[in-house]
């Protein structure tokens, strides 16, 4: 067994002593991504839930009639579980279903009504948009515009439907022989469709 002088064992300890922390740091490092309104979370490609400045609340028609949309035709989904204009959707819940934020007013185009649109201020002090009172969400699994993925699905606690024009939930299921639409729901009117 060799011995090494005293000296360079005191620098071989303070060189691991030093070397350890800093191998710690970098393996602890954050992998935290910067996002921008509109852009895609790395994992679902859904949009993140960074709040816009503009926000346009539109409509396009597909499989379930004429629905809200944001202005790129993604998709836009209330969570029956919201009561009262509140939103019951956060942490876990917000990661699949993120809110539709703004920093500013929204707007209305097609045949979405500006009147129908507001706001409300979530836990996390964002500013969610509301239409007709209700919370719009997004669903991470809807990866282009026009996808319905969310369309029916219970989670959270409830079930997630898309909105009408008229501000009612849309109960037809896409791709679904026999279905029609609920009594409540206004499937007729204006806004783009998909080619």
């Amino acid at each position: 067994m060799t011995t090494l002088p005293a000296r360079t064992r005191t620098g071989a300890l303070l060189g691991v002593a030093v070397a350890v922390p800093a191998l710690l740091l970098a393996a602890c490092g954050t992998s935290s991504s910067t996002s921008s309104a509109g852009s895609s979370s790395p994992a679902t490609g859904s949009p993140s839930s960074m709040a816009a400045a503009t926000v346009t609340v539109e409509t396009h028609s597909g499989p379930v009639g004429t629905y809200l949309t944001d202005g790129s035709g993604r998709t836009l989904y209330l969570f029956v579980a919201d009561t009262g204009g509140k939103s019951a959707c956060s942490t876990a819940c917000a990661k699949y279903w993120p809110p539709l934020t703004t920093t500013g007013s929204p707007t209305a185009a097609g045949t979405a009504k500006a009147a129908m649109l507001s706001t409300i201020t979530r836990a996390d002090g964002s500013k969610q948009v509301t239409y007709s009172g209700h919370p719009l969400y997004y669903f991470a699994g809807d990866a282009a515009a026009g996808d319905l993925k969310g369309q029916g699905t219970n989670g959270f606690g409830a079930k997630w439907w898309v909105v009408s024009p008229a501000g009612a939930s849309i109960t037809m299921m896409a791709g679904a022989s026999g279905s029609s639409p609920s009594k409540t729901t206004k499937t007729s009117g204006g806004g783009g469709g998909w080619a």
